[in-house]
């Protein structure tokens, strides 16, 4: 089961109180207070791990704690500081307050752990107030309580390139085909029904990570279909592939259009990356000639831009590909791994 957004209540450990006592040994006159202090409350740390692939783990829960500390004891002996509560997360994961929409973290990094919340001081023992005009103080320290926050958690995919095209145009039949992928394929839309990633190797010494997610209709972005609540997850994607069906009943022009559109309506930073387009299906497509030349005129869009004068306005390349054939996926990969290493010189 794929969850991509939960929210849950989280509360930092109370600290221990203080104890208050006094010393009580045979021969040992006047022995004085030696309440000890009480243990620190646990804090609440937030973990990045690899190996965890979604949030659901925190599906409906409602509030998870910290340990408390432990109260002081006598003889000076300190209470024992709680237990930490440490929340594991897949990498990619946004933690909001829930109340005002903050962001506080931005889980990225494999091992990445942060403290969001930090557990109470325990109090001090009676020990502590003992003086020249006190010499028996018969009170000590409560605990100080731990903090509290409503979160939100959303996990937000991590890759180099995001596959933005309307259902059933051939995105997981690319994913398959060039990465480590295995989405399911079917004749019918949405069959995409949760974000996917996959590794895809050009050469010996070069990958990156591409991300499919649902297809995206018109009004996607009033919420009509899948597409629009998984865009999300390409948000932190600098370069997006939009995948245009060139034997789809939608013209090469009003599939772009429209999902340019939708784009910009659900974030006009995510709009503004770098693209490029494949064309797909084109095995199947009997004037494929003729579409291509009239949709690289209609936009005045090059074939392949040369990166020393790019306009990221325009596509970087707008490539045929056969997923069925394998016809220019070889090329697909080499010139998206262009685009990703310019962007990191950039």
């Amino acid at each position: 089961m794929f969850v991509d957004s939960v929210k849950f209540s989280v509360q930092s450990g109370k600290g221990g109180a203080g104890c208050v006592s006094f010393r009580r040994e045979k021969f040992v006159i006047l022995g004085g207070p030696d309440g000890g202090d009480g243990g620190d409350g646990g804090n609440v740390y937030f973990l990045v791990d690899n190996n965890t692939h979604t949030l659901a783990n925190y599906k409906g829960r409602k509030l998870l704690k910290a340990q408390n500390g432990a109260g002081g004891m006598g003889k000076r002996m300190s209470g024992k500081k709680g237990e930490d509560l440490v929340l594991v997360v897949p990498p990619g994961t946004a933690v909001y307050d829930n109340a005002s929409g903050e962001l506080l973290l931005d889980l990225t990094s494999e091992g990445q752990k942060e403290l969001l919340l930090k557990g109470g001081k325990g109090g001090l023992g009676n020990t502590h107030f003992k003086n020249s005009v006190n010499q028996r103080p018969d009170y000590a320290q409560p605990g100080l309580l731990g903090e509290s926050l409503s979160l939100r958690l959303e996990l937000k995919l991590i890759a180099d390139v995001g596959l933005v095209g309307f259902p059933n145009v051939g995105k997981s039949t690319l994913i398959s085909t060039i990465s480590n992928a295995k989405p399911e394929i079917a004749n019918y839309e949405f069959t995409t029904l949760t974000p996917k990633l996959g590794m895809v190797e050009v050469d010996e010494f070069s990958s990156f990570i591409m991300a499919d997610i649902p297809g995206i209709i018109e009004g996607a972005s009033d919420g009509k279909g899948l597409g629009i609540q998984f865009l999300k997850h390409i948000e932190r994607t600098e370069i997006l592939l939009y995948v245009l069906d060139s034997i789809n009943y939608r013209s090469l022009d009003e599939q772009f259009i429209t999902l340019k559109e939708e784009t910009k309506k659900f974030s006009p930073n995510l709009a503004n990356s770098k693209f490029a387009i494949a064309i797909t299906k084109i095995d199947a497509c009997e004037n494929l000639d003729k579409i291509y030349d009239e949709f690289l005129a209609k936009f005045g869009f090059e074939k392949k831009q040369n990166l020393d004068e790019f306009d990221a306005l325009k596509p970087y390349f707008v490539l045929p590909i056969s997923s069925a054939t394998n016809q220019n996926i070889k090329e697909l990969k080499f010139n998206i791994l262009e685009l990703i290493k310019d962007k990191n010189r950039g």
